[in-house]
């Protein structure tokens, strides 16, 4: 199998190229920047070779499938295209800037009977789908409340340039911010983890600390929190960052009538159950991947193997739209206030 890449910053550089290059089913990877320099840089990295144009990646008959690697406002031309060209697509998050063109997206796939993957890869780790598994087998009970967290110091210790210019902090660009970046990753997991819908929330988001190149407030949010209830009655929160100075969290607390369950907050322990009668059940599973911590994200064998298989993805077009939804929700809601 022969895969193009659309976009050669850091997602692509640290999670897409490596998993694709250790992919025994991947023969050759075929980069391709609006920046020639950096596609030039990952072929050196990885091997394989770089396309002159778009179009020229897309009408290349001998790539069977496209990670669109691209920044958000241009995931809805990319990944179109790629389907239309007869491409299967592994999207990366938010599918889309707005739900109006995910659903498009969605819409496109069905047609060209193409496989559309989102890059929610919470749903991937270990913790995630034991978690998931002693949940919906209602060892703890049902599920009372929860709380769900993903921060860490800011897309200008991670993004390709490493400075304040990054497109992270341009509205019409990232369009969402903090909530696109992180939040919708945590979405989609409440989704996975709770098997139900949200069907009220109350959120805020603000811009408390980050500035841009010329020393001025960002143009998105760097902070959000929400208050979020689910169609079966529990409550929880949601809380997402751009402004953890210090060590990344990317944990998830869920209270049920039998007990906690506590994911990725013990360094030894990823998954961890304190029962209501005081046994406690420690999960010795692998650590979340994290911007200083890379490691194999299960994204890439995944795509691939829905791809050969001819199976659903764990995550669907129809899975990050609805993520998508609540996201556009929550930006609403503030726009709303101002």
């Amino acid at each position: 199998m022969i895969v193009g890449i659309i976009g050669c910053g850091s997602i692509t550089r640290f999670r897409h190229a490596p998993e694709y290059r250790a992919n025994p089913s991947v023969k050759e990877i075929v980069f391709y920047d609006r920046n020639p320099e950096r596609a030039e840089e990952m072929k050196q990295l990885f091997g394989g070779r770089t396309a002159s144009s778009l179009e020229a990646l897309l009408q290349d008959s001998t790539v069977d499938a496209i990670s669109d690697c691209s920044s958000n406002e241009a995931h809805y031309i990319h990944t179109t295209k790629a389907l239309q060209a007869g491409k299967h697509v592994l999207c990366e998050k938010p599918i889309a800037a707005t739900v109006e063109q995910a659903e498009k997206m969605v819409r496109t796939a069905k047609e060209t009977g193409k496989l559309l993957m989102v890059d929610h890869n919470q749903r991937f780790t270990k913790a995630h789908q034991k978690a998931r598994e002693i949940l919906r087998a209602k060892e703890l009970g049902e599920i009372l409340s929860f709380q769900t967290t993903f921060g860490h110091s800011g897309p200008e210790d991670w993004g390709a340039t490493k400075s304040k210019e990054t497109w992270f902090f341009k509205k019409d660009r990232s369009h969402s911010g903090a909530a696109g970046d992180l939040g919708i990753h945590k979405l989609d997991l409440l989704f996975y983890l709770l098997d139900d819908d949200i069907t009220n929330l109350h959120s805020y988001t603000a811009t408390l600390d980050k500035t841009d190149e010329n020393g001025q407030p960002i143009e998105v949010n760097d902070n959000v929190v929400c208050i979020l209830k689910t169609a079966g009655g529990s409550i929880g929160t949601a809380t997402f960052s751009w402004t953890y100075y210090g060590e990344e969290n990317n944990s998830t607390t869920i209270y049920c009538q039998e007990g906690i369950m506590k994911i990725y907050q013990d360094k030894h322990y990823p998954l961890l159950i304190a029962k209501k009668n005081g046994e406690n059940i420690y999960y010795a599973l692998e650590g979340i991947q994290t911007n200083t911590n890379q490691t194999n994200s299960g994204v890439i064998d995944a795509f691939i193997h829905c791809i050969q298989e001819e199976k659903k993805p764990i995550v669907s077009g129809e899975d990050a739209l609805k993520s998508l939804r609540l996201l556009e929700e929550i930006l609403q809601q503030n726009e709303e206030r101002m």
